[in-house]
């Protein structure tokens, strides 16, 4: 039970931190969601968008992030 437990703490401090970094991102006036790729469909009643380059984008720098600190952890 001690090891779920440090999970859940380390998971929820990872949460945090992702919160707070989203939370500056959005505060910091990056185009995050309206980059060039990006599609936005607007009518009248519905807005639909499909942030393709900004997924791209987060996958790769997350891809890059997670293997620094796998790489980091494994030494």
């Amino acid at each position: 039970m001690e090891n779920i437990a440090r999970y859940l703490i380390i998971t929820g401090l990872i949460l945090v931190g992702l919160g707070g970094l989203v939370f500056l991102l959005a505060r910091s006036g990056l185009p995050i969601g309206r980059l060039p790729g990006d599609i936005r469909i607007q009518t009248s009643n519905v807005t639909c968008v499909f942030p393709i380059v900004t997924g791209l984008l987060l996958s790769i720098v997350l891809t890059i992030l997670l293997n620094i600190i796998i790489r980091l952890i494994n030494r």
